[in-house]
């Protein structure tokens, strides 16, 4: 057994500085004069921290299960049942393609202005429909402008051993910690449902906008990550590692969807960007629709930001090259869905699986 290596995490928070980052949320003068219901809310939060009460409501697993005993997070159980559900109606239920706006910008929030994506993601939208597709459009930006909503960040369970990353993710909620309000359970059943995928982002200092690298790598569990948080009893390292090491499986939770990205920028970045949310694609095992189908592209070129929706506005070739990306989706879906489009490299057997 290979040895877990301990000793990074600073000790839990003593009472007195709990209760101030607890009161942190209670600033406005208006909460003044319910303060003493507060302090009261405090102590129960304070008592749930200190007794780890990560998942508070709990029921035996059942049949199924690697431990039908296991007291198992009621909230982890009803996202994997919608899950299962959306899976086994996949096959049957009308064309769908999910189509991510992963800019962090929208008018309800500080910048006071929408997106190019956005602006783009609809323009995407619109061929989708005309295409016969159902469309779900998922808009990352309500992470900058929703009321305590949240994509909290992976913690890095599978770089302990893979069957710790479960699936869908059993880190969050987590109740002890106020660990709560995770978008991820709604957007694991959205990709679920999806016979299509695209992602449209801007690209920020060389990268993907963080709302999109937030669901990124909260997906890991969507490649890899065991389905059955009984036979790790939860998050327990050691039995996570000796189960990989008999030789984990990395089931593909995900695989067989097909995919078109969108990239923008006004500098630097669009290729290497778009190349690694394909490469990223690839490796879950979807369908890329085809070269029109992975798109990057500068916008106002070295303009000023104040202009740039105008920049776009007059660059109808690039708007026309996003509806291309579209279409070449609605065309894959149709393919896959008949049977007459699949990966080049299915049923191979990876020499090194990870």
């Amino acid at each position: 057994m290979t040895l877990v290596r301990k000793g990074q995490a600073p000790p839990p928070l003593e009472r007195d500085a709990f209760r101030e980052r607890f009161m942190r949320a209670y600033y406005d003068p208006a909460y003044q004069g319910e303060r003493a219901a507060i302090e009261r809310l405090e102590a129960i939060a304070w008592d749930a921290y200190r007794e780890g009460r990560k998942a508070p409501r709990t029921e035996k697993a059942g049949p199924g299960f690697a431990d039908p005993g296991y007291d198992l997070s009621v909230e982890w159980r009803e996202t994997r049942d919608k899950l299962l559900a959306a899976q086994a109606a996949w096959a049957s239920t009308p064309s769908r393609v999910l189509v991510v706006c992963s800019s962090s910008r929208n008018d309800g929030s500080c910048p006071g202005e929408v997106s190019k994506t956005w602006r783009l993601t609809k323009v995407a939208c619109e061929v989708l429909e005309q295409g016969g597709m159902q469309v779900d459009m998922l808009d990352l930006s309500r992470l900058t402008s929703d009321y305590d909503l949240h994509i909290h960040p992976c913690k890095g369970c599978v770089s302990t051993a893979m069957p710790l990353c479960h699936w869908p993710c059993s880190c969050y909620p987590n109740h002890a910690t106020r660990q709560t309000g995770d978008w991820m359970a709604e957007i694991y059943e959205r990709w679920v449902q999806a016979h299509g995928v695209i992602l449209l982002t801007p690209v920020y200092w060389y990268q993907a906008a963080s709302p999109l690298k937030l669901m990124m790598d909260r997906m890991v569990c969507a490649d890899g990550g065991n389905p059955d948080p009984t036979s790790t009893q939860g998050k327990k390292p050691e039995m996570a590692k000796a189960l990989e090491l008999q030789g984990w499986h990395y089931p593909r939770h995900l695989a067989g969807r097909c995919y078109g990205v969108v990239v923008h920028g006004d500098v630097a970045g669009v290729e290497s960007v778009r190349r690694a949310l394909s490469d990223w694609l690839d490796w879950m095992g979807f369908v890329d629709a085809g070269a029109q189908a992975r798109l990057d592209r500068c916008v106002g070129y070295y303009k000023p930001y104040a202009t740039s929706h105008d920049s776009l506005d007059e660059d109808e070739s690039v708007q026309e090259e996003v509806r291309n990306v579209a279409r070449a989706v609605v065309h894959a879906v149709g393919e896959l869905r008949a049977g007459r489009l699949q990966r080049p490299d299915q049923g191979l057997a990876r020499p090194r699986p990870k």
